[in-house]
């Protein structure tokens, strides 16, 4: 039994089942989730100092890094402070589209912590410790472990997510908002195309009427419907565990959100 189906149990309807395949291009799937978690993360100065960086690694290793050239305009082009409140508008205040995979499938209902408890232990075995600067949920910080941690339960948990994360693209989307392009490419490194519509992402995840919306007055149309009976980011290695001797770390990591167990004292 995986590490996955032993945390987070069977798939459940929201979610789906992280089936097994082989990456034909680890590298780059390393690489455009590592630019992705650091693109989705709060904006600062330094983050626009990487940004050449960053589009240079993801054409390097071959991945669309046109994509985020509408987000490097976005990020670059105006002044930090109104970039960085715009991003609090959108990605912190608005639940138009949020960045926590489990508020997509779960919304604010009993079934979340569970959910969220699940990540938490995931990265535990793996050697990490999240702190509390970000949800265990938070898409950036799961795809900094799945670039630099572990990539195979990394990929198992954004497949799992794969509704959420194809609802955040549409959402992007719809808004006309830049980071689209950035969670275009984190889809492309998982297996299958992307759902051209909402209700082609309800079938992928197995969706019928809602029967829970705790927390949802009224329940948000946006998100996948709830039923019952379900259960910035930063990663810092510590010997013994993660993929960093396999996987490519050509980006700077963005913080030490996520610590080895070592490094922070007993859990």
């Amino acid at each position: 039994m995986s590490r996955l189906a032993r945390l987070f149990g069977l798939a459940k309807k929201g979610t789906v089942e992280a089936e097994p395949w082989e990456d034909s291009d680890p590298g780059r799937s390393a690489v455009v989730r590592q630019a992705a978690a650091l693109l989705l993360g709060y904006p600062d100065q330094e983050l626009i100092d990487q940004l050449p960086a960053i589009r240079q690694a993801l054409t390097e290793v071959g991945a669309d890094a046109e994509a985020i050239d509408p987000l490097i305009e976005w990020l670059a082009s105006r002044p930090l402070a109104d970039v960085q409140g715009d991003y609090v508008q959108e990605f912190d205040l608005s639940r138009r589209h949020p960045l926590h995979l489990t508020y997509w499938t779960d919304g604010d209902t009993r079934r979340r912590g569970e959910a969220l408890l699940a990540f938490k232990q995931m990265y535990r075995e793996n050697g990490r410790e999240l702190d509390d600067s970000e949800l265990p949920d938070h898409l950036p910080v799961v795809l900094e472990f799945a670039a630099l941690v572990n990539p195979e339960d990394g990929a198992q948990l954004l497949q799992r997510y794969r509704p959420s994360l194809e609802l955040l693209r549409l959402a992007l989307r719809d808004d006309d908002l830049p980071q689209v392009g950035v969670i275009e490419l984190v889809c492309s490194t998982l297996p299958g195309a992307s759902p051209e519509d909402r209700d082609a992402v309800m079938k992928m995840a197995g969706y019928g009427p809602p029967t829970e919306t705790v927390g949802l007055q009224p329940f948000d149309p946006r998100l996948l419907p709830v039923v019952d009976g379900a259960q910035s980011a930063g990663l810092s290695a510590s010997p013994g565990h993660g993929a960093e001797a396999s996987s490519p770390d050509v980006l700077p990591r963005r913080s030490e959100a996520v610590a080895s167990p070592s490094s922070r004292g007993s859990a």
